[in-house]
C-alpha cells in the first residue's frame, strides 16, 4: 500500500523525531509511538491535491494523517510539539533534538496548512462551477421552460453549501476546543507535579519543624539550668566580695568569672540558633501558602477543564445536528433532481408534439 503511494506522491519536507500519541483512555499521558526517532515527512499528492503528513516505523504506518486547514500545531516546550488529528480521533507528539529542528517543522506544517486550505476553496470553486455547467447544460429547450427548473435547483444547491460551510465552521470549532483541552491537561500535569513537590517540601519541613521544636525545649530547659548556676555563681562572688578576703578566695573569684562568662556566651550562642529555628518557621509558614496556592490553581485547572469538555459535548451536538440538517437536505436535492427529471422528460414529450402537429 505504501510503495503505490510513494510512487504517486512526493516527499516535500523530512524531519527526524521521537512520536507520541495521548493516552485515549486518560487523554493526558502521552504513549511512546515509536523506540527511537523516525522520519517524519510531508507528502503531496498532486492526483487528488492532499497533503499528508506520514511517518513509517519499519512495515507499520506511525502517522497517516491528511493535512487540513483546521489544524494548528502547537509548541508545548522548547524540543516538543503537537497537533490533533480529529479523523484519527487522537493527538499526535514530537520530540525533536533540538529547538531549531522544532521550529522548522513547524514552519514548514503552517505553509502545508496554508497550501491545503488554497487547494480546498480551489476545489470548492471548481465543483460550484460544475455544478451551473451541469445545471445549465439542456439548451435546446425555451427560456421560459428552463427557468423554473433552474431555480429549483439553485435553492438546495445553496442551502447544501451553506450546510458545508457550517459542517466546516462547527469541525474547526471543535478542534480549536480539543487544542484547548489538551493544553489545559498539559497545565494540570504541570501543576500536579508542583504540588507533589510542595508536598514533598512541605513533608521535610514538617519533620524539620518538629524536631527544632524539641531541640528548643531541651535548649529551654539547658538555658534555665544555666540561668540558676549563673545566680548561683554570681551570689558567690558577691559573697565573696563582700568577706574581701584575698589569696585563695581571689583565684577562686577569677575562676568563677571566667565560668560566669563562659555560660553568658552559651547563652548567647543558644539564643542565636533559637532566632534561626524561628526564621525556619516563618519559611514553614511561606511553604504552606504557596502550598495552598498550587492547589487552588489546580482546583480551577479541573474546573476549566469541565468546561471545555461540556463546550466539546455541546459542539458535537451541533455537529451531529448540522450532519443530520445535510443528509436531510441531501434527500430534498435528490428529490427535486427526480421531479426536475420527470418534468424535463415531460417537457421533451409536449416538444415532439409540438413539432409533430407544426409539420402536419
Amino acid at each position: 500500500m505504501y510503495p503505490h503511494h510513494r510512487e504517486r506522491e512526493q516527499p516535500i519536507f523530512s524531519a527526524r523525531a521521537h512520536v507520541f500519541q495521548i493516552d485515549p483512555a486518560t487523554k493526558r499521558n502521552w504513549i511512546p509511538a515509536s523506540k527511537h526517532a523516525v522520519t517524519v515527512s510531508f507528502f503531496y499528492d498532486a492526483n487528488r491535491n492532499v497533503y499528508r503528513i506520514i511517518s513509517v516505523g519499519g512495515t507499520k504506518a506511525i502517522i497517516n494523517c491528511s493535512v487540513t486547514p483546521s489544524m494548528t500545531f502547537t509548541k508545548t516546550s522548547q524540543k516538543f510539539g503537537q497537533w490533533a488529528d480529529s479523523r484519527a480521533n487522537t493527538v499526535y507528539g514530537l520530540g525533536f533534538a533540538t529547538e531549531q529542528q522544532l521550529h522548522q517543522f513547524a514552519e514548514k506544517f503552517k505553509e502545508v496548512k496554508d497550501a491545503a486550505r488554497l487547494a480546498r476553496e480551489k476545489s470548492q470553486d471548481k465543483e460550484l462551477v460544475n455544478t451551473a455547467l451541469t445545471i445549465a447544460a439542456p439548451q435546446d429547450l425555451s427560456d421560459e421552460l428552463q427557468s423554473p427548473p433552474v431555480m429549483c435547483v439553485n435553492g438546495p444547491e445553496d442551502k447544501l453549501f451553506r450546510s458545508q460551510s457550517a459542517d466546516i465552521t462547527l469541525s474547526s470549532e471543535k478542534e480549536r476546543i480539543k487544542k484547548m483541552l489538551s493544553e489545559g491537561s498539559i497545565c494540570e500535569m504541570n501543576l500536579e507535579a508542583e504540588l507533589f513537590t510542595l508536598q514533598d517540601s512541605n513533608s521535610k519541613l514538617v519533620a524539620a519543624l518538629h524536631e527544632a521544636n524539641a531541640n528548643v525545649e531541651q535548649w529551654k530547659k539547658q538555658l534555665a539550668a544555666y540561668q540558676e548556676e549563673t545566680e548561683r555563681l554570681r551570689d558567690q562572688v558577691a559573697e565573696l566580695e563582700a568577706h574581701g578576703g584575698h589569696g585563695p578566695s581571689d583565684l577562686l573569684k577569677d575562676e568563677l568569672t571566667q565560668s560566669l562568662e563562659e555560660l553568658e556566651s552559651l547563652l548567647k550562642a543558644k539564643d542565636e540558633e533559637i532566632h534561626i529555628l524561628q526564621s525556619k518557621k516563618v519559611e514553614y509558614h511561606e511553604m504552606e501558602h504557596d502550598r495552598d496556592e498550587a492547589i487552588r490553581r489546580l482546583r480551577e485547572m479541573e474546573m476549566r477543564n469541565s468546561e471545555l469538555e461540556r463546550r466539546i459535548q455541546n459542539s458535537e451536538q451541533n455537529l451531529n445536528n448540522s450532519l443530520e440538517d445535510r443528509d436531510r437536505m441531501d434527500s430534498e436535492i435528490q428529490r427535486a433532481i427526480e421531479i426536475l427529471d420527470i418534468k424535463i422528460f415531460d417537457l421533451n414529450d409536449l416538444r415532439q408534439s409540438l413539432v409533430k402537429l407544426i409539420d402536419k
